[in-house]
């Protein structure tokens, strides 16, 4: 009776087993187990791949590359840009300095420096509460948040160079220090809505575990909660920078004089000049382009993983 019932286990799996056995190389079923319907492995298929990544590179990268090679190319020409420098020299920067493109850049450095730990601070707080905590009236405060992200930055730009000229209550003017940019982006409505999503996700017992061994709202925060949202702080802190840094109407109406602007405003300084050619205003653009690089680099596992962490919950 075994001896029966383990010849038809075995005639069972090889019919089951036997269409993927023989299926062979080519076979237009397989094909589709490949992208874009290409059979793996032949020459052909393997070229083309390689032209359309070339490709994809060249129109991602090519613009980055550009503003490269002309912020290192000598080159008087405005309509010449190539992606290898004809002529390498540090003149543009030399040019840019005496310009001043080094205190907007320090500027830039601080607030948004200043606006991302102020930022990443409201949103962790704030999205523990949101997250953790049940009361009154918190279905209204998320569509508040939600509300601000519908609101344009041109609309608010005025009523702001007002508020930021006379703070209410106070009778201070903000205007022409770092504190009139960094206040206003303190409270970042897309970075409170990820850390409260993400916060929710966090397993009750976890929670209820330390409340047991007598943990405080803070200890919870801080030592429980916050150390397993590293992704949403990784993508928190990414946005946030980009989002501070990328800043141009806030800073210009938060300006008293042209020694306030961020490099963002800067750079519209430099090429409204018309003593200042085209290289100069592509080494300003480079250092404007180098920390946000640097910051998507540094972070760019923990950005992948927290977009990617509520797709892979089952």
């Amino acid at each position: 009776m075994t001896a029966a019932l383990h010849s038809v286990r075995t005639e069972t799996e090889a019919i089951i087993v036997s269409p993927r056995r023989r299926r062979r190389r080519g076979d237009p079923s397989e094909r589709f187990e490949t992208a874009l319907a290409w059979t793996a492995g032949r020459r052909s298929s393997v070229v083309l791949r390689i032209a359309l990544a070339l490709i994809v590179l060249y129109v991602f990268a090519g613009p980055v590359l550009t503003v490269i090679a002309g912020a290192f190319d000598l080159n008087s020409d405005p309509t010449r840009l190539t992606l290898i420098p004809t002529n390498p020299s540090l003149k543009n920067f030399e040019v840019a300095s005496e310009r001043g493109i080094w205190g907007f850049f320090g500027n830039s450095i601080v607030i948004a420096g200043g606006g991302l730990l102020l930022q990443t601070f409201v949103a962790v707080t704030a999205g523990y509460a949101l997250a953790r905590h049940r009361f009154r009236g918190q279905a209204l405060v998320f569509a508040l948040f939600l509300a601000t992200m519908m609101l344009p930055e041109e609309l608010v730009a005025v009523p702001l160079a007002v508020v930021l000229g006379d703070v209410p209550l106070t009778g201070i003017s903000l205007r022409g220090t770092v504190w009139a940019v960094i206040l206003p982006v303190a409270a970042s409505a897309f970075s409170i809505l990820v850390m409260t999503a993400f916060m929710r996700d966090i397993p009750d017992e976890i929670e209820e575990a330390a409340r047991i061994d007598g943990a405080g709202e803070i200890r919870m925060l801080f030592q429980i909660v916050l150390p397993l949202c590293k992704p949403a702080l990784g993508v928190v802190t990414i946005f946030g920078f980009i989002g501070i840094w990328d800043q141009y109407l806030l800073p210009l109406v938060a300006a008293n004089s042209t020694s306030d602007y961020m490099i963002t405003v800067a750079l519209t300084s430099l090429r409204a000049d018309v003593q200042v050619g085209t290289g100069v205003l592509l080494a300003g653009a480079f250092l404007a382009l180098v920390p946000s690089l640097i910051v998507y680099l540094l972070l760019q596992n923990s950005l992948v993983k927290g977009i990617t962490t509520g797709a892979v919950k089952g």
